[in-house]
């Protein structure tokens, strides 16, 4: 579609009305049934996709705490993580909230419903809502939450990122959490939309990076009155911060001096953890709305430098600083080098590893356009949904301004870069319009088949189960031992049917949410694993030979494959 066709239909959207009711919470305390928004389609088996919701036990609902849609930090959203709290090999969901905040709302709070949630996953697609007895169950202005092992200890941790209330969980192993974050001195009042858990200095613990936002006033008022209300660039940007990790519960501010500290902030909305030079160190992109995106590539010893524009990683397609939601990394073209996807109001990029070291946005010509132009992209990411072995790509889309519904999008990728538009055929959950945000891809039920959680604007989210069965595929998930980071950086190759497939460890970040830690790989028609070979960011190696396939096999760092 031509700019001037898409930008037409996005004055039509923008001019359209949306009814209180469809907003409205409940004061009770029990989630509210949202009213007016469509119902998801039924879907069938034959479906790639179905939404199990009503199946699944998770009643979760994203309200709008003050009954609008009409602010800023509102139209960000809130995610979902996928985390083992409980350490049983099923990953669980903890959706995050908007509760009503002096600093962002208006109106009377609607209080109760507006707060987070802990599913445990039982199996089989089923969930229990644990959060009173996991101690998680906060209100605050909530945009995102990380799933990492901060203090080292085995046990998965939460950040959450919020409005001026950010918080670090220490799991203590029992199915309950602590707020630690006073005590880890993780105490500036920020607007962190986007966070991260990586090794950023070399010493095998796992540092926090907060992407901030905007300073954000609710009462400035100067704004286009179609959009309902002022954009990103109304409010001044909030610098990044880099919180390093000190081994002993507690974090240091490091950002000053570590190439972070950049002259001119961006508006941070997305960050994502990949090694765009395979030197074995992370790097860091921080997409940023309505500024040029930042690129920091890691020169060792915690320091980093800024390299974007340089790299063509800056700007769109056009050359304008788009509204960057968040850049989702994989190997779309089979080279062995990390490309990039970042959704943004537009066509969005989608950013190939060139011959010289830089990327060229190919989204022109990758086949992506055409569909993504429609409207607004925000979440999702890369997997090999049908497992023939090559990545392929979800979009969550949502309106910019208003709670109003658009359809999400899939494409099958062709392992050489380029990608076929399939989501009409791949069930009624495609053709069902929802004001999508967050696209978490997770696998719920054990199957090696990636889902997708899906969270939207003042409504329930979608749960997607994969039900494809033309291919085969294996989760690999790492267990490292002490000051491993986690297993980060680990490079993992599977070898079946006579091909085989590498992946780096890195979080499966996307917008507003934290995916499957577990490695995926799709293997076609492939009878078995014939080996699986992992190679530690310490040089040391864990493989097995002839593995069953469809199913989730553990490698320990120093120990066996089971």
């Amino acid at each position: 579609m031509k700019r001037a066709a898409r930008a037409a239909l996005t004055v039509v959207a923008l001019s359209a009305g949306i009814s209180s009711a469809a907003c409205k919470p409940s004061s009770s305390d029990a989630p509210p049934a949202p009213q007016a928004l469509p119902a998801a389609a039924p879907g069938t088996e034959k479906d790639a996709f179905r939404d199990i919701l009503a199946s699944s036990g998770i009643d979760f609902v994203q309200v709008l705490a003050d009954g609008a849609l009409d602010s800023l930090p509102e139209s960000v959203g809130a995610g979902c993580t996928a985390i083992d709290y409980d350490g049983d090999g099923r990953m669980d969901l903890y959706f995050v909230a908007q509760a009503w905040s002096e600093a962002v709302n208006t109106g009377e709070p609607k209080r109760g419903a507006t707060r987070n949630r802990l599913y445990r996953n039982d199996g089989g697609g089923k969930f229990t809502d644990v959060t009173d007895k996991a101690g998680v169950g906060f209100e605050d202005f909530a945009f995102m939450s990380v799933a990492a092992d901060f203090d080292d200890d085995g046990r998965t941790d939460l950040f959450i990122a919020a409005e001026h209330a950010n918080r670090l969980l220490r799991n203590r192993g029992d199915g309950t959490f602590e707020d630690v974050t006073k005590k880890a001195g993780i105490t500036q009042a920020v607007c962190t939309v986007a966070a991260c858990a990586f090794d950023a200095n070399g010493d095998g613990l796992l540092d926090l990076y907060l992407g901030n936002y905007v300073t954000f006033d609710k009462n400035y008022r100067l704004y286009f009155k179609p959009v309902v209300f002022p954009g990103p660039l109304a409010f001044g940007a909030q610098a990044d911060i880099l919180y390093v990790n000190n081994g002993d519960g507690t974090f240091t501010d490091g950002t000053k001096g570590s190439g972070f500290d950049v002259a001119e902030p961006g508006r941070a909305m997305g960050v994502s953890i990949l090694d765009y030079d395979v030197d074995g160190k992370p790097d860091l992109y921080v997409a940023n709305d309505a500024t040029a995106n930042f690129m920091f590539h890691n020169e060792g010893a915690g320091k980093f430098k800024e390299v974007g524009t340089s790299m063509g990683l800056a700007y769109g397609v056009q050359g304008d600083a788009t509204a960057a939601m968040a850049g989702m990394t994989g190997d779309i073209n089979e080279d062995g080098r990390p490309d990039m996807h970042v959704t943004d109001n537009a066509y969005g990029s989608m950013f190939v590893s060139n011959a010289k070291g830089g990327y060229t946005d190919k989204i022109l010509s990758c086949g992506v356009a055409g569909a993504s132009g429609q409207w607004p992209s925000w979440g999702g990411g890369f997997f090999d949904f049908d497992a023939d072995g090559h990545l392929d790509l979800y979009l969550v889309n949502g309106d910019l301004y208003r709670a109003t519904g658009r359809p999400d999008l899939l494409f099958r990728g062709a392992g050489d870069g380029t990608f076929e538009d399939v989501s009409v055929e791949s069930g009624a959950y495609f053709r069902t319009e929802r004001p999508g945000r967050g696209g978490c891809v997770v696998d719920i039920d054990g199957d090696a088949r990636m889902d997708v959680v899906v969270t939207n604007i003042g409504d329930r989210p979608a749960v997607l189960h994969n039900q494809t069965r033309s291919g085969h595929a294996v989760l690999v998930a790492l267990k490292s031992g002490r000051k491993g980071a986690s297993g980060q950086g680990a490079k993992v190759t599977v070898a079946a049917g006579g091909k085989s497939w590498t992946q780096v460890a890195w979080p499966r970040q996307g917008y507003i949410t934290c995916g499957d830690a577990r490695l995926h790989f799709g293997i076609g028609a492939a009878e078995k694993i014939e080996r699986i070979t992992v190679e530690w960011a310490d040089g040391t190696k864990t493989e097995a030979k002839d593995l069953a396939r469809d199913r989730v096999w553990t490698a320990e760092q120093g120990g066996k494959v089971q």
